[in-house]
């Protein structure tokens, strides 16, 4: 992770440095692929008040970056806070990214991955079927008729307000509604 700590309008001392670099190492805990995280530490002097303003970015991989400004009186408060707002903002992101733990692209799929070969549309097969409903069914119809199908896993009814519904077969043998 390449780190760096800029002061703006002021003269950094060693002291702050270390305290912004301690700040920056703990960020490793969340183990995200952090490329760089940038510090700037400015003196501000607003309505005849000082103060000062840190700002923290850190630049993720995959293009992703959090920018976390802090305003306060004193330099290490402005920096606990901030170190505080991104530890929460990468928290949130690592949730997110476990989170979607999914395959998302064939890449993903690893080497031995290969990919299913098109399907040829000269020999499209189109099996007719012949409809055993002649009429809509209602609730009490549809579970009866889901009840008898060992091969259907689902069937489409009418309720009594005219909406189409699916009822379906759940794993441990209860029926859902849709």
């Amino acid at each position: 992770m390449n780190k760096s700590i800029t002061g703006r309008h002021f003269e950094l001392t060693e002291t702050i440095k270390a305290y912004a670099d301690a700040a920056i190492e703990g960020l490793k805990k969340y183990n995200l692929d952090i490329i760089s995280a940038s510090t700037i530490i400015a003196a501000n002097e607003k309505s005849g008040k000082k103060g000062f303003a840190v700002e923290f970015i850190v630049n993720l991989k995959d293009k992703n970056t959090i920018v976390i400004t802090q305003n306060d009186k004193d330099v290490y408060a402005a920096i606990d806070l901030a170190i505080e707002r991104v530890k929460k903002s990468l928290r949130r992101h690592s949730d997110k990214i476990k989170g979607h733990s999914r395959i998302m692209s064939f890449k993903d799929l690893g080497a031995e991955a290969e990919a299913v070969s098109d399907m040829e549309t000269d020999e499209v097969e189109i099996v007719p079927m012949d409809l055993e409903l002649h009429k809509p069914l209602d609730f009490d119809e549809a579970i009866e008729a889901l009840k008898a199908e060992k091969k259907r896993q689902f069937i489409v009814f009418n309720d009594n307000e005219g909406l189409m519904r699916v009822m379906y077969k759940r794993a441990d043998g209860k029926f859902g509604l849709y």
